[in-house]
C-alpha cells in the first residue's frame, strides 16, 4: 500500500506533529526527572510535589505541538510552543530540592573551597571584597539579575526577525546546557561562598544603594545548592556565542552587562572560581552538540528536498 500523501492525511484528520529537538530534549529529561522522583527519589521530601511539576514540563512540548498542528495559522499557539523551554527553566529550579537530595544529600563546598585555594592561591570572592568599591558593587549586582533576560531577548530576536534555524540550534543548546547544568548541581551540591565562607568576609556585602535590596532577594528561592558549575557564566557565555554568530548588533549591546553578570558572580559571594571556569568546557560541549544536530539536519534535509522543475536543464 503506498504512503498516504499529505493532502489524504489532512482529509482523513490525521495531524502530523513534529517535535523540535528542544522539545525533545525537555520531554525526555522532564520525564526521566518526574519517574525518578516517583521511583527511587520518592523518599525525598518534596518528592511528588516535584514529580507533578516535571510532568507538567514533559507534556507541555507534545501539547502545545499537537495544538500547533491543528491551528497553524494561529501565532500564539506557535509561541508559546517555540518558547516552552523558558517557563521550564525559570520554575524548574525551585523543584531541584528533592532530586539533588536524593542524588546528594551532602555539600561539596569544602571539597570546592580546596580546589579554589589549590588551583588560585585564594578565595576569589574573598578577595574582591576589598578591591570592588561600592559603586561598582551596586552596578555588577544589576548585571547578575540580567540572567534570564538576555538568553530571552535573543531569543525574541532571532524567532522575530525570521533565524529559524539559528533559533532553533540556540535553544537546543541552552536547553543542553541546562540538563547537564542541573545534572551537575545534583552531583556536586554546593551553596557557595555567602554561607559557606560566611566567617572569611569582615562584613556584608558593600553597595551604595541597591546591593542590599539586591543581595537579600538572592537568599529567597528555596532552592541554593545550585554553585557547580555557575549557571549564570555558562549561560552568559552561551548568549555570547551565539550572539556574536547570529546578531553582531545584539552581542555589542549585551556585551558589558554580560560581563558584568560573569563579575558579579564572584564579586556577590555566589560562586567560587572553580564554578565560572568548569562552565567554560560545557558551554563548549553543548554549542559542539548543538551545531553538529544542526549541521546534520541541514545535510538530510538538503538531501530529501525534491527537484523543482525549473531546476531541470533540458538539451
Amino acid at each position: 500500500m503506498s504512503p498516504w500523501t499529505s493532502y489524504d492525511r489532512a482529509r482523513a484528520g490525521v495531524r502530523d506533529v513534529h517535535l523540535r529537538a528542544v522539545d525533545v530534549v525537555i520531554v525526555v529529561t522532564c520525564a526521566f526527572a518526574a519517574l525518578t522522583l516517583v521511583g527511587p527519589a520518592s523518599w525525598a521530601p518534596g518528592a511528588t510535589g516535584s514529580a507533578v511539576y516535571f510532568a507538567i514540563f514533559a507534556l507541555g512540548p507534545l501539547a502545545l505541538r499537537t495544538l500547533e498542528s491543528y491551528f497553524p495559522r494561529h501565532r500564539l499557539v506557535a509561541f508559546l510552543a517555540s518558547f516552552w523551554l523558558l517557563p521550564v527553566l525559570s520554575l524548574s529550579h525551585g523543584v531541584l530540592g528533592p532530586l539533588v537530595t536524593a542524588t546528594t544529600p551532602v555539600l561539596r563546598d569544602a571539597q570546592l573551597v580546596a580546589l579554589d585555594q589549590r588551583l588560585f592561591g585564594v578565595q576569589a570572592s574573598v578577595a574582591f571584597g576589598h578591591l570592588v568599591p561600592p559603586w561598582l558593587t551596586d552596578i555588577l549586582m544589576v548585571c547578575y539579575y540580567g540572567h534570564f533576560v538576555w538568553p530571552l531577548m535573543l531569543g525574541v530576536v532571532l524567532y522575530f526577525t525570521g533565524r529559524r534555524d539559528a533559533f532553533d540550534e540556540y535553544l537546543l543548546a541552552l536547553s543542553l546546557f541546562f540538563t547537564f547544568n542541573y545534572l551537575f548541581y545534583a552531583l556536586v551540591p554546593a551553596i557557595g561562598p555567602r554561607y559557606f565562607l560566611f566567617f572569611a568576609f569582615d562584613r556584608p556585602l558593600q553597595g551604595m544603594w541597591l546591593t542590599p535590596i539586591l543581595d537579600s532577594l538572592m537568599r529567597l528561592p528555596t532552592f541554593a545548592r545550585d554553585c557547580f558549575p555557575s549557571g549564570h557564566t555558562g549561560t552568559t557565555l552561551l548568549v555570547f556565542v551565539y550572539a556574536w554568530r547570529f546578531s553582531p548588533r545584539f552581542f555589542r549591546v549585551m556585551v558589558l552587562p554580560g560581563l558584568g553578570l560573569i563579575a558579579a558572580t564572584l564579586v556577590g559571594r555566589f560562586h567560587y572560581a572553580t564554578d565560572l571556569l568548569c562552565s567554560v568546557p560545557l558551554v563548549m560541549v553543548v554549542v559542539g552538540l548543538a551545531v553538529g544536530w544542526s549541521r546534520t539536519i541541514a545535510r538530510r534535509d538538503t538531501v530529501a528536498r525534491p527537484v523543482t522543475m525549473d531546476a531541470i536543464v533540458r538539451p
